[in-house]
Order: structure tokens, then sequence, then C-alpha cells
């Protein structure tokens, strides 16, 4: 929701915005001329919403507190560095604060009410991940790019309604696999970033249409990847991916621990509980099947790590990363790449 300026065919809505952006006042003018709105009790409770971005705001106007029924709030590109709990007085459902000078601590330390549906917190100063943004349970819009946030937050499962997620332009080096809760996510941003790996458990983003993850650092996709039917845009460019690459690995040797217990799992040996303790039986129960299709082996902790390029649109080959138990299955599988169906094929692979 960035224009509120309402067309000139819809008088019915005009009389509930007052838009004053554009007009460079400081605080206490925009409180002086939110004044006379507030005269007649019947007129401001029509109120529901206030424009007021780019102008001189270096704290927050008050008399904004006094809109009951107030629902859009526009403080975008002001100098404010204090967001008061504004849900407490108004049950905002857009509340857009982008380009001003929040930091961690110009937030409130919770919200008290989750009406919010949409908030806009990008081109601030952010640098952790705001946690009380985690409680707005019925957010479906919420945008944090272009701070300097360097983590996502383990919360943000519980962000279960949220459609778009942008967190581009910030400093996120690694991607929780928290994040494949958010089933319902449509858009998801995080390009612009220092992003070496992408958890497996985005696979689990059914809904997903658009993955942007340009200009980080990501040398492959992981294999799961193609199962995101919907998606239909997959933005790559300014990867090391894109370039030339090594693709063979060095790896360790097993350890006897593995070695001995893929041997347990490969014969089928019985294990009972009481014939050994019970950190192997767990350790049994962590087994991963190798990915090559001839290959009945299993891996633990070590593995190989194994690059295949998958065709996308016929035009475009996408490095992912396989794990296999071990190197004489890459030959096996050379021949064997992982192909998404037509129908799971993406219409736009932006690599350049």
């Amino acid at each position: 929701m960035e224009n509120y300026t309402s067309d000139s065919s819809d008088s019915d809505n005009s009389y509930k915005i007052i838009d004053l952006a554009y007009l460079l006042l400081d605080s206490t003018t925009v409180d002086l001329n939110l004044e006379p709105y507030l005269e007649n009790k019947k007129r401001s409770s029509e109120i529901e919403n206030i424009i007021l971005h780019h102008n001189q705001l270096s704290f927050f106007p008050e008399n904004v507190f006094r809109f009951s029924n107030l629902n859009t709030l526009d403080l975008s590109n002001n100098g404010l560095k204090i967001l008061p709990d504004i849900l407490h007085y108004c049950p905002l459902v857009c509340l857009i604060a982008k380009n001003n000078f929040l930091t961690d601590d110009s937030l409130p330390k919770g919200f008290s009410q989750n009406s919010l549906r949409e908030l806009n917190l990008s081109g601030n100063s952010l640098r952790n991940f705001p946690e009380q943004v985690c409680d707005l349970v019925n957010l479906k819009y919420l945008y944090l790019g272009g701070n300097k946030i360097r983590n996502i937050s383990r919360n943000i499962y519980k962000l279960s309604s949220i459609q778009i997620l942008s967190l581009g332009g910030n400093e996120i080096v690694e991607v929780p696999s928290i994040l494949g809760k958010l089933k319902n996510l449509h858009i998801l941003s995080l390009c612009d970033n220092q992003i070496e790996t992408l958890p497996a458990h985005i696979a689990n983003l059914h809904n997903l249409k658009s993955l942007q993850l340009h200009k980080n650092r990501l040398k492959v996709l992981p294999p799961e990847i193609i199962a995101l039917k919907n998606l239909n845009e997959l933005s790559l460019r300014d990867n090391p991916l894109v370039v030339q690459f090594v693709t063979e690995m060095c790896n360790n040797p097993a350890s006897l621990l593995e070695l001995a217990a893929r041997v347990v799992k490969l014969h089928n040996i019985e294990v009972a509980e009481g014939d050994i303790p019970k950190t192997l039986i767990n350790y049994l129960n962590s087994a991963h099947h190798c990915v090559n299709p001839r290959c009945k082996g299993v891996y633990f902790n070590n593995r190989v790590e194994h690059i295949k390029f998958v065709d996308f649109c016929g035009k475009y080959r996408i490095p992912l990363l396989q794990y296999l138990c071990s190197s004489k299955c890459r030959k096996g599988s050379k021949e064997e790449m992982v192909r998404p169906s037509r129908t799971y094929m993406m219409k736009k692979v932006l690599l350049g």
C-alpha cells in the first residue's frame, strides 16, 4: 500500500483520508494541522488513513493517537528515531515507517494488539530482526529490506499468515530451516545479502511464487528447490553459481562409528534397546539415504558433496548440491541428473 491518493471519482472515501505528504512539516506543525479534525468527535472517528510521508518529523505527532479508527498510517521518509506502540491506541492494519532513523532500540518492546496486516520498516538502521514483530500473528506483508540485519529470528514461524517477506539489502549470512514453516509465503526476497547456502526446508514453501536471491554468495542450490511447483520466478544474478567454480571437493574419511553404523543399516542387523547405548540408537536413526537411485547406501555425518547441473526452462543449467554416501556413487549417477518435470519448470530464471 504505497499510493493512498484518492481518485477524483472516489469522493465517498476522500473524507476518510488526511493527506499531508510532501509538505516538509515538522512534528509540531503536523499536530497543529491535525487539531481541526479532532474538534468534532464524529469527524475524527471517520478518519481511516493519515499520510505523512516526506515531511520533517523528528518525533511522533501525538495527535495521531487520538484517531480511534485509524487503520493506515504512512510515516515514511522522515527523521523518526522512536516508533511508539501506536497499536495501543489505533487498530492499524497498515503501518509504513520506511526510510527513517529507526534502530533496534527505537521499536516498542511489544505490540498491544494483532490488528496489523502490513508493516514496512525498510531503509532504517535495524541490526537485528525485531523479535516483537513475530507476535503480530496476522501479519501478511513484512518489509525489512535496506537495514543492517544479520540474522533471521527463529520465532519467525509464528508469522503463519505471512505472504510477502522482504529481507533484501541486509547482512544476512544464514537462512534458518524454520523459514520452511511459512506455508502461505508467496514472495521471499533475500537479495543483496551474504548468504552462501539455502536450507533444504525451503522446499516446504509450496505456495512460493517468487524467490529473489540475486547478489549473494551462493555457489549451489539445494536439489529440493525443484519441488517448488508454484515458483515461476527465480532471481540468481551476481552469485558465484553463475560463473566458473570448482566442482571437485575434498572430503574427510568416515569415522569408525559411521562405518560401523553403515554396516548395521546396510545389512539390516537388528539392534534392540539395551544391546547398545541409547546414543548409538539415536545415531542409527539419523541415517540418510544416498540420492543415487542405483545405490542403496546410507550416510550419517560424513558424506560426499556433489554438484549437478539441472535444466530450467530448457535454457539455463543451474548447479544443485547433492549428497552421496561415497565418491563411487558419483560415477554411477553421472548421467542421472535430477530434472524437474515440465509442470514444475520455472517461467523465469534471472541470471543476468
